[in-house]
């Protein structure tokens, strides 16, 4: 009895030593006796229980490795603190169980080589501005070296470039007189557009101005012109009239009388300008005259 319990319970740790279930998005490394056998894909996997051995577990999913900050010098002799994360991939489970005896530690001291090897080269101002490019190169040198370690460096993000106080002050004082310039050399874009605008403005009412009194005088020109033509024709009317009546019967007395009129108008206006009395120097022209005017009144009556 106890032979055959001893045996089913050898038996049930048989089984559960035998039947082996890998999870998804991992592999598991078997080694028999000692030397690699296989690789244990997800699911329901069967080993030989005392002669196969796990060895390794490995999870292929993509992996974060937070890289330690370091100090490096940059090409004209700033020290800057830079840290970042990487980001890899088990795409060979056997060559990370025997490729190298800790791959990640092996990543880590490259990228740091390799991050400092990079900044090296550039200067202060170039590395705040090429952060894609520093990334870009250690992705690169990465995956060249951890091909044989069967892992794949996805990428290479750094978190924080930190450059001594001293610097940073100087960066922030730089900054700010920057600001300060683009701001006054914006003022004075906008003084300078001010009276470019103002100058404009003056010119094109100046023209305005200068259009409207050139339109002002062709319109009195043409009023004035239109005032000449209407009494010129008017005029001319009269003298047509005039004549038309001259040449009618009785016309021409007519116009005798009426010089006669004028005639002694005009020496009566004269007596009344002042205390002398203007007589014509010969009495017989006037009296003639004034004989005729009559004359031609008798004659009308």
């Amino acid at each position: 009895m106890e032979i055959a319990l001893f045996i089913l319970i050898a038996a049930v740790i048989f089984v559960v030593k035998a039947l082996n279930v890998v999870p998804q998005q991992h592999a598991w490394v078997v080694e028999r006796l000692g030397k690699f056998h296989v690789v244990l894909a997800p699911g329901l996997n069967i080993v030989v229980p005392f002669i196969d051995r796990i060895a390794y577990r490995h999870m292929l999913k993509e992996v974060p490795l937070d890289v330690p900050s370091q100090i490096c010098i940059t090409r004209d002799n700033t020290q800057l603190q830079v840290d970042g994360v990487l980001y890899f991939q088990v795409t060979d489970p056997r060559l990370a169980s025997y490729g190298s005896s800790d791959y990640l530690s092996a990543i880590t001291q490259l990228a740091q080589t390799t991050l400092r090897s990079a900044i090296g080269k550039m200067e202060l101002d170039k590395t705040f501005e090429e952060r894609d490019d520093i990334n870009r190169t250690v992705v690169a040198a990465l995956d060249e070296a951890a091909a044989s370690w069967g892992v794949k460096v996805l990428r290479y993000e750094i978190k924080d470039l930190v450059p001594p106080k001293e610097i940073l002050l100087a960066m922030q004082a730089q900054i700010t007189a920057e600001r300060e310039k683009r701001a006054l050399i914006a003022a004075s874009e906008g003084r300078k557009q001010e009276q470019i605008n103002i100058a404009t403005g003056e010119r094109e009412a100046f023209i305005q101005r200068s259009e409207g009194e050139k339109q002002a005088v062709i319109n009195a020109a043409q009023g004035e012109a239109a005032a000449i033509a209407a009494v010129a024709t008017a005029t001319a009317l009269a003298i047509q009239q005039v004549a038309l009546a001259i040449q009618s019967p009785g016309g021409m007395e007519a116009v005798n009388l009426k010089v006669a009129e004028k005639y002694v108008e005009a020496f009566g206006n004269v007596a009344k300008q002042g205390n002398t009395l203007i007589l014509p120097g010969n009495m017989a022209d006037m009296g003639t005259m004034v004989a005729a005017a009559m004359s031609i009144v008798k004659t009308q009556k």
